[in-house]
């Protein structure tokens, strides 16, 4: 009976509540599906409280660590621990960049968006690291400069003689923001489930796929440095043995797995090292007190476990389908670094905004964390070991090199690393597939809009009757029925035919609205830009309504209508050559460039020559040649971010670079016939209506920007599609 009493009165840990948190999470977002979309504000609101306390910790902390060392303290680990910690981030660092090798190749491509002609902020490094205002660094949570801030406090802290009075009130404060996080660490079940069932009932199968490669290339990476790098690492350097080490720290690393928490294993951690070094019969007066303050101090330095974390930025860049340039790759390391002195939670949406990827990439990274932050609290125990013990055996002097057994480490794991990243990458390249589906999106687009009668001419008819020119535009066109409007058929994504044979497009659609308003028939009368001109003065058509750029020689020739849209100049490269073009000045030092522009006037061609003088301006036929055969060896082509980015949905291969810092806008309108200003000016009106109105926003958010261009299904889900209790 008492036996029974007491398995009835034992509580649940921790982290068996967040695991069942977890499950029931991914149980209701299954049964519910998007039922579990509201959940998400429960998820953020557990986010944001999670932070309240992690600055102000860090900040204390760190303060009092540094603090309390004495002079003598602070030089010796200075020079001695301080390679050491190099070495560790270094490892760290080479795993990081390494582990992307495995990702499986993603082809990916994009509607167009506004970021693609958003030039990049200048990271301001002097803000980012220099705490001129700490206050503003804290509310800002500028992570480096408040890390910074506390450390420099520290040192100022140890020469001072009537410190242990502070000292021991940032002892009571940083404890009391421990319970106070403790109090909030309680509600992680709520917020785990929510957070679960969240993303569990939203995201596609398509996503859970590719969410794997983070995981798995995490994971196998946290293991392989836990329990082959790291430990290994020591035994060159001591005559501590690998069996030794994982043996006796073995209950702390099951405990700071088990739980997710460094903190709690801090002190068994510490008499571990103690009972190794006595093991050895290399314990010293001094062994003890260095390890009592190594342990507390590194604690509050970025570990492998934590900086393996930064993976995450890398695998967001590839989720998200764009790369970092090279350029980004030292802000990445040292900023990435720097920000790690804080907590992961602070740390990770600063990288993401840094290195300008998507925010709500950071919900993914909370989800993984259930799993890959116990891999990754391993992973730290483990450095926390290996890093003592040798910073210690350094400072004792008992430290010593074996050059044979240092040759044969390093050489077995960089073997290892090789075999690893090759192995995860069969594995993904068997396991993640990659079918690119976005080329059918685009040619399946349909129209938007309630269609006017029409009639659509592949060519221009032998028997096409001239339309009067000499009345005007709204009269004729009202008397006709017929409304007869030019299109160019590769002016993606403003008139093309899809895959079934349709017109379609945003000026087919705002050709539809306005014969429909008119209460006229629609004929589509095909152009080609060198004819255009002469097409609309010879009446074969009534206006153009095609993506046209308005240019100066264009102006002298026609009438147009007010600007519908501000277009991008863009260069259309291989995926490969996008950083040669992602600035004016790398452009200019490309050697031999041969640039292409469309069927267009000289306009575009004497711009390039003026901007580019060394380049080859090639005037090409078809723009759809330039993607299939490119028979001229064009480096580049030039056209509006608009069409380029629909166009590489086609051929995803390319992508579209705009040139920083001088971002060139173009603008699009309608050429009216016969030089008609009265009815230029009633389109100019009419445009202005429609955007002022809903028509044309909706227009450009599903042409351009691909909003619905793949009618939303509801997620698959027991309670709809297995059950039948919604529809």
């Amino acid at each position: 009976m008492e036996t029974a009493k007491k398995i009835k009165k034992k509580k649940l840990s921790l982290s068996a509540k967040i695991i069942i948190g977890m499950i029931l999470g991914l149980a209701a977002g299954i049964f519910f599906g998007e039922y579990c979309a509201f959940l998400q504000i429960i998820g953020d609101a557990f986010i944001k409280l999670l932070q309240i306390t992690i600055l102000p910790y860090i900040t204390v902390s760190m303060i009092l660590g540094i603090g309390g060392l004495t002079s003598d303290q602070a030089k010796l680990m200075a020079k001695k621990a301080g390679l050491l910690l190099l070495l560790f981030w270094g490892i760290s660092f080479v795993m990081v960049l390494l582990l992307p090798l495995s990702f499986p190749e993603w082809e990916s491509a994009a509607f167009f968006s506004s970021s693609i002609i958003e030039t990049p902020e200048k990271v301001d490094f002097l803000s980012l690291y220099i705490p001129s205002n700490p206050f503003y660094s804290l509310a800002n949570n500028v992570v480096p400069a408040v890390v910074l801030f506390s450390i420099l406090m520290g040192i100022a802290l140890m020469a001072m003689e009537n410190k242990d009075a502070f000292l021991q009130a940032l002892s009571t404060v940083s404890q009391a923001l421990i319970r106070m996080t403790n109090l909030i660490v309680g509600l992680t079940p709520i917020g785990v489930f929510a957070i679960t069932a969240a993303a569990a009932g939203t995201m596609t199968i398509e996503e859970f796929g590719r969410l794997q490669v983070y995981l798995v290339s995490f994971n196998i990476a946290a293991v392989f440095l836990t329990f082959w790098v790291l430990p290994m690492l020591v035994t060159p350097f001591t005559p501590f043995k690998y069996r030794d080490i994982v043996g006796l720290s073995r209950d702390a690393l099951v405990t700071a797995f088990t739980t997710g928490n460094l903190f709690i294993v801090l002190t068994v951690l510490t008499e571990n090292c103690k009972q190794l070094f006595e093991t050895y019969d290399l314990k010293e007066e001094k062994t003890d007190a260095y390890v009592d303050v190594i342990v507390p101090i590194s604690f509050n330095f970025p570990n492998t476990g934590k900086l393996l974390m930064l993976l995450f930025i890398l695998f967001g860049a590839w989720f998200s389908g764009s790369t970092l340039s090279p350029m980004q790759y030292p802000t990445f390391v040292f900023a990435g670094l720097l920000s790690f002195f804080g907590g992961v939670d602070v740390a990770m949406p600063f990288m993401l905004d840094l290195m300008q990827i998507p925010a709500d990439m950071y919900q993914l990274y909370v989800v993984t964390g259930i799993i890959n932050g116990r891999f990754a609290t391993l992973l730290a125990a483990m450095n926390l070991i290996i890093f003592t013990l040798m910073a210690t055996a350094s400072l004792t002097g008992v430290m010593t090199v074996s050059k044979k057994k240092l040759t044969g480490y390093v050489l077995i794991t960089l073997l290892l690393t090789a075999g690893l990243i090759g192995a995860t990458r069969g594995y993904f390249s068997f396991a993640v597939k990659n079918v690119y589906e976005k080329d059918q999106v685009i040619a399946n687009m349909q129209t938007q809009v309630f269609p006017a009668p029409r009639e659509v001419h592949k060519e221009v008819p032998k028997d096409l009757k001239p339309v009067d020119l000499g009345k005007p535009a709204l009269q004729r066109i009202r008397e006709s029925g017929i409304l007869r409007v030019g299109y160019n058929p590769e002016s993606m994504p403003f008139t093309y035919f899809s895959e079934i044979g349709e017109l379609v497009g945003l000026d087919v659609d705002m050709a539809q609205l306005l014969a429909r308003e008119l209460k006229v028939k629609l004929e589509f009368i095909p152009v080609n830009p060198d004819t255009m001109e002469e097409q609309l003065q010879s009446g074969q058509i009534d206006l153009v309504m095609s993506g046209v750029v308005v240019t100066t020689p264009r102006l002298e020739k026609m009438i147009f209508s007010a600007s519908y849209m501000e277009a991008t100049l863009c260069f259309i490269v291989l995926d490969h050559r996008r950083n040669e073009f992602v600035t004016n000045t790398a452009i200019k030092n490309i050697p031999e460039l041969k640039i292409g522009i469309p069927p267009t006037d000289d306009y575009f061609f004497d711009k390039i020559k003026t901007y580019l003088p060394q380049a080859e301006i090639v005037e090409i036929k078809s723009i759809r040649d330039f993607f299939e055969t490119n028979e001229h060896q064009i480096d580049a082509l030039l056209m509006h971010a608009e069409g380029a980015s629909a166009w590489t949905l086609l051929y995803p291969k390319f992508q579209p670079v705009v040139p920083v810092p001088d971002v060139a806008k173009i603008p699009l309108a309608y050429p009216v016939a016969g030089r008609d200003r009265e009815f230029a000016e009633f389109l100019s009106q009419w445009i202005k209506l429609k955007k002022n109105g809903l028509e044309y926003p909706m227009l450009y958010n599903h042409w351009i920007l691909g909003q619905d261009a793949v009618p939303r299904q509801p997620r698959w889900s027991i309670i709809r599609d297995v059950l039948k209790w919604v529809e």
